[in-house]
């Protein structure tokens, strides 16, 4: 099932918790909603299932607007950050409980609905612990119960509020990877909303940036990434070093750094602001052409990188990762003085 988003418009009194927003859903995709808190990620999640009406703009689920129908009209499967799970109940019944709250006339036979939700507690690997209570499983284990309850009514679209966002990060690294595996079996129309860049980077096929209330960009995650496209995506997607300095003639001249700017206007008060991730710079023990001068303030070895941390030459903090190889034969220690080059970098001039 397919989703198609035209000119949403949703008000809080005068805040605007999402304007004017447009996007399209393809059937069977994976799609991220990735934002600060406050830009209105979750809004849209809600206002996709009915649970909030916009006050302008329309929502369609396969062609068919559905701008007058509520949640279980829309047949969506909502799963929420907290589980809201029922204390009082199984493991069994909490996934069952959909089923059994169905008007007598649409509601499957008994039979039935013990047969579907013993084959979706074995789906998300839970079958074993059937007649247990919420109170006796860890935060992982709720949050796959709770995804199987969701599932349990066949929802046309799954939508995920923050999923994994009250559980520890090897939880969430964990039930990232069952969930993609998940997906990809069952192949239902998946939105989920998150503020964990890695996680919507993993897990999305698309990945929606949102900031304000408005779409910044969409794209695959490799595009998101790789060609940012304004200064706020360039800043809230991952680590990068942001060097600000001022535009003359062909020039922009940032620190100890002077990179050409294509058809530049000349002004030379114009703003210029270059973006730099930390594996795109190198490290050198003598100047190079194009380097400035650092000083290695820490370096920090855990991880398959090594992560350093120094102070440029005109005062400004810069991150750079290196291979543990290099950071050996260049004998990288608090003091050490260095030359630092970009590998490559984008510029932003008065944006």
């Amino acid at each position: 099932m397919s989703i198609e988003i035209a000119h949403l418009t949703k008000r809080f009194g005068t805040f605007a918790a999402i304007e004017d927003v447009s996007l399209r859903v393809e059937t069977g995709e994976l799609v991220g909603l990735l934002g600060p808190s406050g830009s209105g990620k979750t809004t849209l999640l809600r206002v996709i299932g009915g649970l909030d009406l916009p006050d302008s703009g329309s929502v369609a689920i396969d062609g068919t607007d559905v701008g007058g129908q509520g949640i279980r009209q829309r047949k969506v499967g909502f799963v929420f950050q907290h589980y809201a799970l029922f204390r009082h109940l199984s493991v069994f019944e909490n996934v069952a409980f959909g089923l059994r709250v169905r008007p007598k006339g649409t509601r499957p036979p008994e039979a039935e609905i013990r047969s579907r939700v013993q084959q979706l507690l074995d789906l998300v690997q839970l079958g074993f612990l059937a007649d247990r209570y919420p109170a006796q499983l860890s935060g992982g284990q709720r949050q796959r119960v709770a995804l199987a309850r969701a599932l349990a009514v066949e929802p046309r679209l799954l939508l995920l509020d923050e999923p994994f966002g009250a559980l520890d990060a090897k939880v969430r690294k964990e039930l990232r990877r069952w969930l993609r595996r998940l997906h990809a079996e069952l192949r239902v129309t998946t939105v989920f909303v998150t503020h964990d860049q890695e996680e919507a980077l993993e897990l999305s096929d698309r990945v929606v940036i949102m900031n304000q209330g408005r779409v910044e960009q969409v794209g695959t995650p490799e595009h998101v990434y790789h060609a940012p496209a304004s200064l706020f995506v360039y800043q809230f997607l991952g680590e990068v070093n942001l060097f600000v300095g001022r535009v003359a003639g062909d020039k922009a001249y940032l620190g100890g750094l002077v990179v050409d700017v294509p058809s530049a206007s000349g002004a030379p008060s114009e703003v210029a602001r270059l973006f730099i991730r930390p594996h795109l710079l190198q490290v050198h023990a003598e100047p190079t052409s194009g380097s400035f001068k650092a000083t290695v303030v820490h370096v920090n070895k855990a991880g398959p990188s090594v992560k350093i941390e120094l102070l440029a030459e005109w005062g400004d903090p810069v991150f750079v990762d290196v291979s543990p190889e290099r950071c050996d034969q260049l004998k990288l220690v608090p003091g050490s003085v260095v030359f630092i080059s970009p590998q490559s970098h984008d510029l932003f001039v008065r944006e």
